[in-house]
């Protein structure tokens, strides 16, 4: 390699490296789109709490429900089998820890 070779290949790896060391870190870091591992992991808990809270309750006899989490935001969707089920359901998710709001999407069948 002669002298202007080397100088090019040190400016591309100078230049190379910070490009390359953001986008990898990137991907450990939550955006509007994609969760962080842990909000994931913190999502998927509160998915299971849930699903649990509505089979534990008495009250409701459903298992045509589909429950998912995104950020703390619950989404119920699914069928029951009348209209006070949809908002017993509903409770039972906003009663779980760490959720921030409940989207209702259960319909009557």
């Amino acid at each position: 390699m002669n002298h202007t070779s080397v100088a090019k290949y040190l400016l591309f790896v100078a230049l190379a490296m910070p490009i390359a060391a953001g986008t990898l870190l990137s991907g450990c870091a939550e955006s509007k789109h994609h969760e962080s591992t842990g909000q994931y992991i913190d999502d998927s808990t509160i998915t299971t709490k849930v699903k649990a809270a509505i089979l534990d309750d008495p009250d409701l006899h459903v298992t045509q429900v589909n429950v998912e989490t995104y950020q703390g935001v619950v989404q119920l969707s699914g069928f029951v089998d009348d209209h006070s089920q949809i908002k017993k359901a509903e409770q039972d998710a906003r009663n779980v820890e760490g959720v921030r709001s409940v989207k209702n999407d259960l319909r009557v069948k």
